[in-house]
């Protein structure tokens, strides 16, 4: 499926072993990433994945009871072409958007009548709860939107992430304050919807405005940026699945935390412009769960977004427009905020995506280990 500017695929829970091992092996044969070691230069040829982080998203998914009714419960596997490790640590706010049309193709979630219908979304890995909304339309089977980095118009999905500050780290703000130095530069550390990293984009050369390429080939500023991600990932105190705080030898291999972004003034209309990465890949558009939290930094007094784009909450709770600049065009975010004796609360994040059903079916495994294989074979005739 593909969800926004992210591609992967959207797996029904009760057919995926329990084991992880299991799971994780299941995962690589997907995808076409080695079993084991690295292969630098991997074009997963023998898989479905793409090659890019943004192309390398695995959901698990199924239903559940909630507070309000049934929802929908999901879970993220990142993978990445040229090694097989996996990151269970965080989810994707554009292959979320993919669960909705997904659970209803798929007939586990009946089609409305007519009208707009919603189904709230739990994702395992973080723990944020989001609301996906989606809109029959007279034309057709559903109001369709355009949006950056994707051709076309398709099925228009809006998505709420509901009090998302602290999804990974209990914090909006990680290290306790709005602004930190490391290695003399000015950077923010924030958590909503997911830890990121902001840089202002002077302070290490550049405008955030240059190209995906000309970013991706500057290896002493690529070098710079990992030594800069590190010292905040253990600033931030960021942890792994088990709960153990990650090493810095850790946080320089993690391909999901913390994401990473650079930030300048914009040359048109929107609020400001961004160059984000994932951490370890420059993203072709800005990753929307990404998009929320640079957007809900611009509402923290002192910090580097601040700074750029200052947005003002007051007592009364109130929506925000921030519309940011990145390589594919301008993402439109709505945030939804109060402050009290300047403490800021971020009650939600909305932003609106598009989603496709690519290609449904079954997948053949060759070389399946004997222990996946004989779980496989139970599951089915169960």
């Amino acid at each position: 499926m593909r969800g926004g500017t992210s591609t992967g695929l959207v797996i029904w829970e009760p057919i995926a072993p329990r084991d992880e091992a299991l799971r994780e092996e299941l995962l690589r044969h997907l995808m076409g990433v080695p079993a084991h070691g690295e292969r630098p230069g991997n074009k997963q040829a023998t898989g479905l994945g793409r090659g890019t982080a943004t192309s390398n998203k695995v959901f698990f998914a199924d239903l559940e009871q909630g507070a309000s009714g049934v929802r929908l419960v999901s879970t993220l596997a990142q993978l990445a072409p040229d090694h097989g490790r996996i990151d269970w640590s965080v989810n994707c706010g554009n292959m979320s958007s993919a669960l909705q049309l997904w659970a209803m193709d798929t007939g586990l979630v009946d089609l409305p009548a007519q009208g707009a219908t919603a189904l709230e979304i739990r994702n395992t890995n973080t723990g944020v709860l989001t609301t996906s909304r989606m809109t029959l339309s007279p034309e057709g089977p559903w109001v369709q939107a355009e949006i950056p980095g994707v051709m076309g118009r398709h099925p228009a999905v809006d998505l709420f992430l509901h009090a998302p500050a602290g999804a990974k780290t209990g914090r909006l703000l990680p290290t306790g304050q709005a602004r930190d130095v490391i290695d003399g530069v000015q950077v923010s550390c924030v958590d909503v919807a997911v830890p990121m990293l902001i840089i202002r984009a002077q302070d290490l050369g550049k405008t955030a405005h240059e190209s995906l390429q000309e970013l991706s080939t500057d290896t002493a500023f690529l070098q710079r940026l990992k030594s800069l991600w590190v010292e905040a990932g253990l600033r931030m105190q960021l942890r792994r699945k088990d709960g153990g705080l990650m090493t810095a030898e850790q946080l320089a291999l993690s391909e999901t935390i913390p994401k990473v972004c650079i930030v300048g003034p914009a040359r048109g209309s929107a609020d400001l412009a961004v160059r984000y990465f994932t951490p370890q890949t420059a993203h072709a558009s800005l990753a929307v769960s990404g998009g929320c939290c640079l957007a809900s930094a611009t509402l923290i007094p002192g910090s580097v977004a601040h700074e750029l784009a200052p947005k003002v909450a007051s007592a009364t709770l109130r929506e925000f427009s921030v519309n940011i600049e990145n390589p594919a065009g301008v993402l439109s975010t709505t945030v939804v905020a109060s402050a009290d004796s300047g403490q800021i609360t971020i009650a939600s994040a909305a932003y609106q995506r598009s989603a496709q059903v690519l290609l449904k079916g079954t997948v053949p495994l060759y070389n399946a280990s004997e222990p996946l294989r004989q779980a496989l074979e139970a599951i089915a005739s169960a």
